[in-house]
């Protein structure tokens, strides 16, 4: 059962990283269709970033006063299901960014419902392995938005892939519901005061851990998400097909960098210190694509994949701060973590604009030195603030 319920959610998350990026593949049709433009669907896919983070509020409450189980099948049913319906009947740009934000709202818990019963119910030693699996599975989701979403809306057409993706997310839903086991709850004689998130912001390690957390993701899915495409065909001149081998390549590694940081705190006897040396070969690599003149093709790809790699010490940072979390708001604090990253996301895809803008005004090289540097700086800060705290592998 326990097996079944960890299945369904790694398809809830799988369906997250599928609708985060799918909007990409539907600009076309869309614009055609819907008169949907670019400023509109970037709209569309900021909401379901914004959405997405504000609910870590009310997901973690509700992850300790109902558990896993209920928060995620409802959510992801009513939000994400609902959500892809609404999207399936559009027909404004309105009605797609209102979808947007429905279907942020279903994929909000699913994560943070399986985070909360790795740290409730699994070994503290077990917790980054399996939460860079579930991270490392998911990307799958990011991979099917792109040419099997474009071939299903071209064989079937858009609106009933929309409705079959409806299905799919409510049919999880019913998995979910079906299959997960909620931990153990944890009294509040056990636990102490009930005072909520005013617990998380009192514990002094977080806030120097929420820096870190701030910046270490956002640039590897800053440039996955934003960027890459955009640096290819400025500086290398690739067309589309040359774009989409990068990102592909840097989305691998992404992948495969979830894969390697789980079991690495285990190995080597320390997170702290292989957070600060995952993060610290993110900069390097940073500081590479920024500083040195005329990289080859080749290398500045190899330099995307590798910040797609080291980029992703997320499952191993959210095994270190949990570790200071009390067990009975441990829903409130998984989700707190989460949003400090999810929020360092958009906050920098968007302040990155200026930054590009701002080196633009000498030449196109400098416009992405300015950029690169943009990620980079912040990031090394992030990390000296870091090392402040203490060690743990509880």
């Amino acid at each position: 059962m326990m097996r079944m319920g960890f299945a369904a959610l790694v398809l809830g998350y799988v369906m997250s990283q599928f609708y985060r990026a799918c909007l990409a593949v539907l600009t076309p049709v869309l614009d055609q269709e819907l008169g949907a433009t670019s400023a509109d669907l970037s709209l569309a896919s900021g909401l379901w970033f914004l959405t997405f983070a504000f609910m870590q509020f009310p997901v973690g409450w509700s992850l300790d006063k109902f558990g896993p189980r209920l928060t995620a099948s409802v959510l992801l049913a009513f939000g994400g299901g609902g959500g892809a319906a609404m999207f399936a009947v559009a027909t404004s740009p309105l009605h797609v960014q209102i979808a947007m934000s429905l279907i942020g709202i279903g994929c909000a818990p699913v994560l943070m419902a399986s985070y909360f019963i790795f740290a409730r119910s699994y070994p503290p030693a077990m917790f980054a392995t399996l939460g860079g699996f579930l991270i490392g599975v998911g990307t799958i989701g990011n991979l099917a938005s792109a040419s099997p979403l474009a071939l299903a809306a071209e064989a079937f057409g858009w609106r009933e892939s929309l409705w079959a993706l409806a299905a799919i997310t409510i049919i999880i839903a019913a998995l979910i519901f079906i299959f997960v086991q909620d931990p153990e709850r944890v009294s509040q004689e056990e636990g102490g005061t009930q005072d909520g998130f005013l617990t998380i912001f009192k514990i002094k390690a977080l806030w120097f851990f929420a820096p870190l957390m701030f910046f270490s993701y956002a640039s590897a899915a800053g440039l996955r998400g934003l960027w890459a495409g955009p640096y290819m065909q400025d500086i290398f001149g690739q067309d589309a097909s040359g774009i989409g081998l990068v990102t592909l390549a840097m989305g691998a590694g992404m992948s495969i960098g979830s894969f390697i940081y789980g079991p690495l705190d285990r190995i080597f006897g320390s997170r702290k210190w292989v957070i600060i040396g995952g993060n610290f070969g993110t900069f390097m690599c940073l500081m590479a694509l920024a500083l040195v003149n005329d990289l080859s093709l080749f290398g500045a790809t190899s330099l995307l994949a590798l910040v797609g790699v080291f980029g992703m010490s997320f499952p191993l940072m959210m095994a270190h701060g949990r570790s200071f979390i009390p067990q009975h708001v441990m829903g409130r604090g998984v989700a707190m973590l989460n949003l400090c990253s999810i929020s360092g996301v958009g906050t920098l895809q968007s302040a990155s604009a200026l930054a590009h803008q701002w080196g633009g005004a000498t030449s196109v090289a400098a416009s992405y030195q300015a950029l690169f540097l943009f990620f980079a700086l912040p990031l090394f800060v992030a990390a000296l603030i870091y090392m402040a705290i203490p060690d743990s592998l509880d």
